[in-house]
């Protein structure tokens, strides 16, 4: 008896189970749908939920940058540069693996009250080694450009990556990575960033007929040391052929624009400025680049240059050529050690040395020159050293001191002093510069701190 009664309480026990497993599932709409219970973790700060017998996996991965700058040093004739502080990046990302062979990821940023739309994935990886990635992304051109705000060494990126490579596009590609090599190459279409793209590409299309315009991107890169755990040699080019887009002012359409703030985001001025130059009929941009780490080592270079041609009939149809490039490094202090994304091509977090973290010393040289014929952009140079607080995985506080030096056409589109005038008084007119020792432009310095946090 005692033995029926411990039969039956088990059953009785098992039977939530049975039929939690045979009895079907309904989505919102009526539907049978597969369940799949999930584990939920905490992987390095960031939550994760998992299935334990599939492939599912969804994470959220979310990022605030708060930034604080206070500049110094401009000549008395230069434009006041004002002190600021504000949230450089508030991003939420939601990011998925179906099963084995499909991926999709969401990504916007809210920074300083201004929703705008990042990433938007979705990505097949059924064949070995090969991803095809479909959506709104960044073109895969330039390291520096493609390594996520989470790792960069410094606050911001060199000026030469914000003037003249290509960064998120409407598009298609395809890469292929294994060992030794990296072979990337895509089909994009116009910037979908906010509702103010999409109301500029909807008038170009309604009220002109306007294709949206077209860029064919490709990179090619080589590993030699991809056998090495403790060191990587990243030597890379990119080439991107590219015509005039709908997702600016119809106002705007074909023409042609290269500009760059010096430092933080803080600080508004664009003092190389090319301004709008008509008559775009499509640039080629190519890189060269070269990076790598040893240990704690980390090193990165490039060179980049945009060549722009006119259509016959423009104002001046003399092609332009604009171009610069950038030299940086970071040391971990304390026995940390450097991280290469091999599947991404670009670097990623660093193993810290200590279970405080680790501090990262980094220097950096960067020049951009958008002076070219009869265009002035201006040109400019800056010096910057910077330190990085790893304190954990989830948390890091960076301090950047940049020296920047601007020729006296870097006037923002001719609505900066760049210097005084035979009178003494501050004139805007790259020409009418007098200055006994010949100095014009503007020279700054700036401090810059940011506290950083991912979950």
């Amino acid at each position: 008896m005692r033995k029926l009664i411990v039969i039956v309480a088990a059953l009785l026990v098992s039977l939530p189970a049975v039929f939690a497993q045979v009895a079907p599932k309904y989505n919102q709409y009526g539907v049978a749908v597969q369940s799949d219970r999930l584990d939920v973790e905490a992987q390095d700060g960031i939550l994760v939920l998992a299935s334990p017998t599939s492939k599912y996996k969804i994470w959220f991965d979310i990022r605030a940058q708060v930034d604080g700058a206070v500049f110094f040093g401009a000549p008395d004739y230069a434009d006041k540069i004002g002190n600021g502080v504000q949230i450089r990046r508030a991003r939420f990302a939601v990011k998925g693996q179906m099963d084995e062979n499909w991926y999709g990821e969401f990504d916007m940023d809210l920074a300083n009250g201004l929703a705008e739309l990042k990433d938007a994935i979705v990505r097949y990886t059924g064949v070995p080694n090969l991803e095809i990635q479909a959506g709104n992304f960044k073109e895969n051109f330039s390291i520096q450009r493609n390594t996520t705000s989470r790792y960069l060494q410094f606050m911001e990126r060199p000026m030469v990556c914000s003037a003249l490579t290509p960064s998120r596009h409407v598009g298609v590609n395809v890469k292929y990575a294994k060992d030794w090599l990296w072979v990337s190459g895509g089909v994009f279409g116009p910037e979908f960033a906010g509702s103010e793209e999409w109301t500029y590409m909807a008038d170009n299309n309604k009220d002109y007929g306007r294709n949206g315009g077209y860029s064919l991107t490709g990179k090619l890169v080589f590993r030699p040391l991809y056998k090495m755990e403790d060191a990587s040699l990243h030597i890379g080019t990119a080439v991107s052929y590219r015509t005039p887009k709908t997702s600016v002012d119809p106002k705007e359409y074909g023409m042609y624009r290269a500009s760059a703030r010096n430092s933080t985001a803080i600080n508004r001025r664009k003092y190389v400025d090319t301004d709008l130059l008509p008559g775009l009929d499509h640039n080629l941009v190519w890189t060269a680049e070269l990076a790598g780490h040893w240990k704690g080592l980390r090193y990165e270079g490039a060179i980049i240059m945009d060549h722009v041609f006119f259509k016959p009939d423009a104002v001046d149809p003399t092609p332009k050529r604009f171009w610069g490039w950038y030299a940086q490094a970071g040391y971990l202090l304390f026995g940390g050690k450097q991280r290469y994304d091999s599947n991404g091509g670009k670097y990623t977090k660093i193993a810290p040395g200590k279970k405080w973290g680790d501090l990262e010393l980094c220097a950096r040289y960067e020049y951009l020159n958008l002076n070219c014929d009869k265009v002035f952009g201006g040109s400019s140079e800056a010096y910057t050293l910077g330190i990085n607080y790893w304190v954990t995985n989830n948390v890091k506080m960076q301090i950047n001191y940049q020296f920047n030096n601007n020729d006296r056409y870097a006037s923002g589109k001719g609505k900066l002093f760049v210097g005084n005038d035979i009178d003494g008084n501050p004139t805007k007119d790259y020409t009418k510069v007098a200055t006994a020792d010949g100095k014009a432009g503007v020279d700054y310095h700036m401090l810059g701190i940011r506290f950083e946090i991912d979950f």
